[in-house]
């Protein structure tokens, strides 16, 4: 019974996504493709991710744990490589970035205590970081990739005044760390009283202790606000650097044959 209500609840959401076709439709966006695809993959990919996550719940090995968050790692590198296309080595730089930042953030939370390690606290709380940092990631490697391409003179003439790689693309490494950070940094300021974070809600709908669920939302925002922080930085110097020699000279831009029209979700 309760499966059949879950069943048409989520039948019923859809009706929301529906209206979202409608729109685009209507004003000719041109998104309905994306916005179906979105949905079949979400759908797939959750129900996947659920039986995984309930059987390394049975199995209560941590050893299954690494080795999930390692693959959603990968895949999180591969998307992140996609959307920065064009960039010299941007799978290796995306998953170094995505990579780092997870293991220190979950290295933290379980050596100071604050989450067990247990595969019901990493897993959910390692998908949120790794998420994140794929997102931020993605947006600093295109973004550098776009602003170098567009002021290649610019940075050439800085080089051929002495500038180093770094003092020639400094204001365009500033610009994208910004860009990327921006929309968390905004939805940390407004927690609380725009909105009510997912897991937060979730709690809350669930039947937790609201305050309970307060304390597990700070833990996650802070959480979040430091590994996208990590991750944006190491993107950022990484990509860049990969457009330059060692003797500092510009590498010719070797344009993406395919740009994503995705966004980044806040």
């Amino acid at each position: 019974m309760q499966n059949l209500e879950t069943v048409t609840s989520a039948l019923l959401a859809l009706s929301l996504v529906a209206g979202a076709i409608g729109v685009s439709r209507y004003q000719r966006l041109d998104l309905e493709r994306d916005i179906t695809v979105a949905v079949v993959r979400s759908f797939v990919q959750l129900a996947a991710i659920g039986y995984a996550i309930n059987f390394i719940f049975g199995l209560e090995s941590l050893g299954y744990v690494v080795l999930l968050l390692g693959v959603m790692v990968a895949f999180a590198s591969w998307t992140s490589a996609s959307r920065g296309e064009g960039v010299p080595g941007a799978f290796s730089i995306s998953l170094t970035a995505i990579g780092v930042a997870a293991i220190i953030t979950l290295g933290v939370l379980l050596a100071l205590e604050i989450v067990p390690p247990t595969a019901r606290y990493l897993i959910p709380l390692g998908g949120m970081v790794i998420g994140n940092s794929m997102n931020t990631a993605s947006l600093v490697l295109g973004r550098i990739r776009d602003d170098i391409e567009a002021h290649g003179l610019d940075i050439e003439a800085a080089l051929a005044l002495g500038a180093t790689s770094r003092q020639a693309v400094s204001p365009i490494l500033k610009t994208s760390l910004q860009s990327a950070m921006t929309p968390l940094i905004d939805s940390t300021k407004t927690t609380g009283i725009i909105f009510l974070p997912g897991a937060m809600a979730g709690m809350i709908i669930g039947g937790a202790d609201p305050l309970e669920a307060v304390r597990l939302q700070i833990v996650v925002l802070y959480m979040l606000l430091g590994s996208v922080s990590m991750a944006a930085i190491l993107a950022g110097l990484l990509s860049y650097r990969s457009f330059f020699t060692s003797r500092h000279q510009l590498h010719l831009l070797k344009k993406p044959t395919r740009r994503d029209k995705s966004s980044f979700e806040g």
